[in-house]
């Protein structure tokens, strides 16, 4: 994998979209011990889904019932059926060959905004590493609460790193392919091999967060419309398809590209699908 921060590699964020539960699995984060306010999946969790139900993933274990802070409604603007409580897996796709620094950046599929400026000829040139050292996604995972002193202004940037806070430390790093409901154990991904940068944790964030986010989605040129709400995941990948080449990365100081949020607190505080 791209073991660099994605800047690094001239990459640049391309889209931006998110899961219900989570993809990944992470003991005693986001596992089949969470909870939340529409309960939690098991493992294996592969289900028989009722018609138009999408497929849920894994949940964190901040999901407190008596807390208002997790079960409050929020009046969201932006986003479509998102829920206070909920926890969701938000992911960056990354690109050397996006239109980076152009009002067309950010592009819904995900996969437009990847291959921008990618033609099919060089494409087919292009051996496995230059692919994986080329696109990246950033993955980080969130409980969404209804308390704005977890309130982060700029998501549509990439995740967060703020070691305070201990977002974005604790990295891991591994070539996969693109995800969704869509691909399981049977069905494959055309899209790989890519690098994934997954943060280990999950954390609180405030519902006025993702409901900027989407605001700042409407904002840009291409019509980022079907990526305003939770895309189901793809079922936990079996240990006979899981990469052999896993990295760590434990962030121990911020550098200036690093997407740090600005945003107020007062508090101290492996791999399911769609990318």
């Amino acid at each position: 994998p791209n073991t660099k921060n994605y800047w690094q590699s001239s990459m640049c964020p391309v889209n931006v979209h998110w899961h219900l539960g989570t993809e990944h699995y992470s003991v005693g984060e986001y596992d089949e011990n969470g909870s939340g306010p529409n309960g939690n999946v098991g493992v294996p969790y592969r289900r028989t889904l009722a018609e138009g139900e999408v497929q849920d993933g894994f949940r964190c274990h901040h999901y407190d019932p008596d807390d208002e802070a997790y079960t409050r409604p929020y009046e969201w603007k932006h986003c479509i059926g998102m829920e206070v409580g909920e926890t969701y897996e938000v992911h960056w796709p990354h690109s050397g060959a996006g239109a980076c620094g152009t009002t067309y950046q950010y592009q819904t599929p995900f996969y437009d905004g990847v291959f921008c400026n990618l033609d099919m000829e060089t494409l087919q040139t292009l051996a496995p590493q230059d692919i994986a050292n080329a696109v990246g996604v950033q993955g980080q995972i969130f409980t969404i609460v209804n308390d704005d002193t977890y309130y982060y202004p700029d998501l549509i940037r990439g995740w967060i790193v703020d070691e305070e806070m201990g977002m974005g430390q604790d990295i891991a790093m591994y070539t996969g392919s693109t995800t969704g409901e869509s691909r399981s154990n049977e069905m494959c991904s055309s899209y790989s091999p890519i690098t994934w940068q997954v943060d280990r944790k999950c954390h609180k964030i405030s519902a006025s967060s993702f409901d900027k986010l989407c605001y700042d989605m409407k904002m840009q040129r291409d019509d980022m419309s079907d990526d305003l709400y939770a895309h189901g995941s793809r079922e936990l990948v079996t240990p006979d398809y899981v990469a052999n080449n896993q990295q760590t990365r434990r962030l121990t100081e911020k550098h200036e590209h690093d997407h740090s949020h600005g945003h107020s607190h007062v508090r101290g505080h492996q791999h399911h699908q769609w990318f």
